[in-house]
């Protein structure tokens, strides 16, 4: 099933609007989680993880997200972590990113879509280069160029970019091919007990060696224990994820105490 990128017709008001919470049909905010340096020991960047005030699921939230509002609240999401971000101390820490999942199919014109982005840095004194947008593998690439354009877009304001979830989707390494993203993240199936597992350590190792070729950052999600960790070290991926480290926090930034 593919996803309608152009859902409906484009709203010239609604990077103004997407900060008046009013307009969505329901209340949310953020959880973050760590992505650590595994050289350092500090956090690289946090992810922002979209919860229900009440601290219910993604999933739960997502549920109310249709193609009515979805542009309205993927523009919300940027601006609400931001904001939350900034009143949390994310800028004071040493080189840490703020990582923002965002929905393709809500942009519809990425040099107007990105305002609210540089408007919500500015005004709550966020430096716009250490933003960073994900896009899942998994979204659908029959507007590929769409998502190119975007791509495109954000490297030419100085954000960063980023592929979600790489190895579970279908697209593969075509998507290296076509949107050279700044950041890779391999997925956590491709993580699980990786350190017993040769085929997944084959697969890991090639994809650490096309990452470093191209000059692409290798972020590994969804690790659990020690023995991935090191596995995965030892293949030179520095970056990781999951919660060995630390599980998302709700309005909180985990492990970000006296640094």
């Amino acid at each position: 099933m593919t996803t309608t990128i152009f859902a409906q017709p484009f709203d010239p008001v609604g990077c103004a609007a997407c900060k008046d919470k009013s307009l969505l049909p329901f209340a949310f905010t953020m959880a973050f989680q760590p992505i650590m340096d595994m050289e350092t020991g500090r956090p690289f960047a946090y992810e922002a993880l979209v919860r229900g005030v009440n601290g219910e699921s993604a999933a739960s939230v997502l549920s109310w997200v249709d193609d009515g509002n979805r542009y309205r609240f993927d523009q919300a999401c940027r601006v609400k972590a931001i904001e939350l971000a900034s009143r949390l101390g994310l800028a004071a820490l040493p080189d840490c990113r703020l990582s923002i999942n965002f929905l393709p199919n809500a942009v519809y014109r990425a040099e107007t879509c990105i305002r609210a982005t540089l408007e919500a840095a500015r005004e709550f004194s966020f430096p716009h280069g250490r933003i960073m947008f994900e896009v899942t593998e998994n979204e659908p690439l029959n507007h590929g160029e769409h998502l190119k354009a975007i791509f495109n877009e954000y490297r030419r304001q100085g954000l960063i970019t980023a592929i979600d979830d790489f190895g579970a989707g279908y697209a593969g390494l075509n998507m290296l091919t076509r949107f050279q993203p700044h950041v890779l993240k391999i997925d956590m199936e491709l993580i699980r007990n990786i350190d017993q597992d040769p085929v997944r350590q084959a697969i890991a190792g090639g994809i650490e060696l096309v990452c470093k070729r191209l000059g692409i950052v290798i972020i590994a999600e969804g690790i659990e224990t020690e023995a991935e960790s090191q596995y995965l070290q030892s293949l030179g991926i520095r970056y990781q994820q999951g919660y060995l480290f630390a599980r998302p926090g709700w309005e909180s930034l985990p492990l970000a105490g006296g640094l």
